[in-house]
């Protein structure tokens, strides 16, 4: 069975938000990633991460909304 994942772009399109607007949002870990991944973990231009729906979904209900004073702790 052939697993599928989106790429940035299809998460924006999938959540509804304009393009470029989780450029500056850190996205969950993602699922898989395309291309080759440096000896220290960080992925370099050219590979492509990819995200289940079910895990962007999980992340997208739990994610701080618009405004949130994510600075101020309880």
């Amino acid at each position: 069975m052939t697993r599928t994942y989106m790429n940035r772009a299809q998460v924006e399109q999938h959540l509804g938000l304009a393009g470029g607007s989780l450029s500056k949002i850190k996205l969950p870990r993602p699922d898989v990633i395309v291309g080759p991944v440096n000896a220290d973990g960080s992925v370099p231009r050219g590979s492509v991460r990819g995200w289940r729906v079910e895990t962007i979904d999980a992340w997208n209900e739990v994610r701080p909304g618009r405004g949130a004073r994510t600075d101020l702790h309880d």
